[in-house]
């Protein structure tokens, strides 16, 4: 029965003027609909950034955001808290595509079969997955989605993570394992670009998704709607190829895979010419996904931090208004785990509640309205859910002077700030000279537009604690004695002891940033 219910449908795609039953046109008119939706932006600010692009001076993301397509209609949250209540613009979708079969079954009365338009609806869903999936690929081959653990996230202790964050800490970890993720998703990305691939491609791409989608509805991380996305499309490509590998794998007979394809010559120049179009998409990708990497890392502050006084430390000495106080591990005001990153960032730990950032990336908004600002002091995934009173600082430094200006990275935290302890030019104008212009301290290959725009959208209102602090090294390197004022702009006085502490955790074999 089921050979021939296989051979019906093929037969009946081979052949353009064979009728479809009236239940297959219905359900091809709701599948039209609502993979065009899936396929087509839907959301406004998508238009806006392809508009915005600087084409000469490119950033990443640009292309990266222009990749990432997928139903929004309404705002389902980031940092996902959502679940699978994430999924709510999917519904929105389904009532679309049910309305408008309605209305196109009402008005269609003459069509009896859609083979070409079934055709159709194939390539537009092979290169919207093939666009994406391997916009996707790019940062994990370069790692930068999930990046190695910094020294404050080495020293975290473990139940201070959200789940989001063992699941990504853990993969970041592996660094080599996280390339071989991205070739996962490049190879179906590649293989559905081609006619006679595609199944593969298919069938790759949910296995490869599917996993992920699960692991993020698992851990909270947010990713989950939009590697369902691309399990959809993969599913719809794979659907009329199920019989013909029901045949061959379960059955073990010969069969024929339903053939769909237009030979005409202005089907196919199109198709190498779209297809030229990927080979050049594929190549600037990787290039600039490259120089993100490298120089710019979009989850990692990409400024190099003052070498003398990166590393561990602990806190032998502490004072607050020239008053000692002594090691407790539950003290509210006393510095535990300090870290200064190879990057412009302090960390410590203080024994009370602080208002965690619950996303999975802590990135600010860039200046197309996406996640993931290049902006250092907005680049907050070391902060992001983690607990335990872990306090994240940028810092500003002029090492002509020895002096930190620090700012706490903490979104979350800063919105609730309605006083500034600080005044304005609390960094004097000959410090700035010093310090440089935060924006033009990486590599000039790695600078953009966008960059310049991410900077220029900064919110000069918002109001972070800061601390202002000289900074001594003794000869060894192992000494540092911190002395300014803290958030409040009481006198502060700290000694740190370099600490010798060994992780478990293997060394980062794929270094990103250039430090």
């Amino acid at each position: 029965m089921f050979k021939e219910s296989t051979d019906r449908v093929i037969s009946k795609f081979v052949s353009t003027t064979t009728e479809w039953k009236q239940y297959e046109r219905v359900l091809f008119r709701f599948g039209f609909i609502a993979l065009l939706v899936f396929c087509i932006p839907s959301d406004l600010g998508w238009y806006k950034h392809l508009f915005r692009i600087d084409w000469t001076n490119l950033h990443a993301r640009d292309l990266y955001d222009i990749a990432h397509i997928e139903p929004h209609f309404i705002d389902s949250s980031r940092d996902g808290r959502w679940g699978i209540g994430g999924y709510v613009s999917w519904l929105v979708v389904l009532a679309i595509a049910k309305v408008g079969t309605i209305v196109w079954t009402l008005l269609d009365k003459k069509n009896k079969e859609y083979t070409k338009l079934y055709y159709w609806l194939t390539v537009l869903v092979r290169y919207r997955a093939a666009l994406g999936i391997i916009g996707f690929s790019f940062e994990k081959i370069f790692p930068t989605q999930m990046p190695y653990p910094s020294l404050n996230h080495l020293t975290t202790n473990f139940g201070d993570f959200s789940g989001h964050k063992i699941f990504w800490t853990s993969v970041g970890v592996l660094s080599t394992f996280q390339v071989w993720g991205g070739l996962v998703e490049l190879i179906p990305g590649i293989l559905l670009l081609f006619r006679r691939t595609a199944t593969l491609g298919a069938a790759l791409l949910i296995g490869a998704l599917a996993t992920i989608a699960i692991a993020n509805l698992g851990y909270d991380g947010g990713v989950h709607v939009y590697a369902s996305y691309f399990v959809v499309l993969g599913i719809f490509l794979l659907i009329k190829d199920i019989p013909a590998l029901y045949n061959l794998l379960i059955l073990e007979k010969p069969t024929t895979t339903l053939k769909l394809e237009d030979e005409s010559k202005n089907a196919r120049a199109a198709s190498w010419a779209v297809k030229g179009v990927f080979a050049i998409y594929i190549v600037v990708f990787s290039y600039l996904q490259f120089l993100n990497f490298k120089y710019d890392p979009y989850k990692q502050p990409s400024t190099a931090g003052v070498k003398q006084l990166r590393g561990l430390y602990e806190v032998e000495e502490f004072k607050v208004n020239n008053i000692s106080i002594p090691y407790s591990p539950v003290d509210s005001v006393r510095w535990q785990d300090v870290t200064f990153e190879d990057w412009t960032t302090l960390t410590f730990r203080v024994h009370k509640p602080l208002n965690v950032d619950l996303s999975n990336s802590g990135g600010g908004q860039s200046s197309s309205g996406t996640g993931h600002s290049s902006v250092d002091l907005e680049k907050n995934y070391e902060g992001a859910g983690v607990a335990g009173g872990r306090q994240v600082f940028h810092y500003y430094a002029d090492t002509v002077h020895h002096t930190l200006y620090l700012l706490n990275k903490n979104l979350t935290a800063s919105k609730l700030n309605t006083k500034d302890q600080y005044p304005k030019d609390w960094i004097s104008v000959e410090a700035w000279k010093i310090i440089g212009d935060d924006n033009h301290l990486i590599n000039p290959v790695a600078l953009s537009t966008r960059r310049d725009r991410d900077f220029a959208k900064m919110d000069k209102k918002l109001i972070r604690e800061k601390m202002v602090l000289k900074y001594t090294v003794d000869q060894s390197g192992n000494k540092i004695i911190l002395e300014g004022t803290d958030e409040n702009r009481n006198p502060l006085y700290v000694v740190l002891r370099k600490s010798e502490r060994t992780f478990v955790a293997p060394p980062c074999t794929i270094v990103s940033g250039t430090y």
